[in-house]
């Protein structure tokens, strides 16, 4: 894998949300706020080298000079899962555009299916932050990648932003879009024969939104 584009964070908060998210004991509301945390501490540390626009202004006290972000912001959530991580980038960015994109995985062949996308014909952004919390296979991930340079936006200009990826995720997505940037919390080193991250945190979609089924809930 490229090293340098890809950035996985060592952080200590980060490490303790993480931790949290994968106990089976944490309940929706909890794990909303850690995905959340998680996602505000991705999307600032992946902003670094967006480009600044200076102004001039006025404190209480005398003249001073300001910046803004100058590119146009898009974010782009995979459904459902993705919908967790929107709220901290718009924190971060609160005129951004959201289009969200539908995706799903194919229980058996574990291939992805698109359903849904709110891209308008041409691209209305300069700068696009993919949002999905899980790489497992990489496949999502992958298509939703197509999905956004097929509407134009070059690969230069796509940070995808994930919680939580497997190696063998990261390195099919790596091998398919070499040029793109990605920001991850953490990497967890297996794959089970469903295709989901072990040791992982589960349905990250399930989880957000408290639709575990029968046995699956604590």
């Amino acid at each position: 894998m490229s090293s340098t584009k890809l950035h996985v964070l060592a952080h200590p908060i980060v490490n303790a949300r993480l931790s949290k998210l994968r106990q089976m004991s944490t309940n929706s509301k909890e794990f909303r706020e850690g995905i959340h945390d998680i996602s505000l501490i991705l999307g600032i540390e992946a902003s670094r080298d967006l480009e600044e626009e200076t102004f001039t202004g006025t404190t209480p006290i005398g003249p001073f000079t300001g910046a803004v972000i100058k590119p146009n912001i898009g974010l782009t959530p995979i459904l459902r899962a993705g919908m967790g991580m929107t709220n901290a980038l718009l924190d971060l960015f609160p005129a951004a555009s959201v289009y969200h994109l539908g995706i799903f995985r194919e229980k058996v062949s574990l291939q992805p299916v698109e359903y849904y996308s709110k891209l308008p014909p041409n691209p209305t952004v300069d700068q696009v932050f993919l949002l999905d919390p899980l790489i497992a296979t990489g496949g999502t991930a992958c298509a939703a990648m197509n999905m956004i340079i097929e509407w134009g936006i070059p690969i230069n200009k796509i940070k995808l932003l994930c919680v939580l990826a497997s190696q063998d995720g990261l390195n099919r997505v790596q091998a398919e879009f070499p040029g793109v940037e990605i920001w991850v919390a953490a990497v967890d080193p297996h794959l089970t024969p469903n295709g989901l991250i072990s040791p992982g945190l589960g349905d990250t979609g399930d989880r957000l939104y408290n639709t575990l089924k029968g046995s699956d809930k604590v």
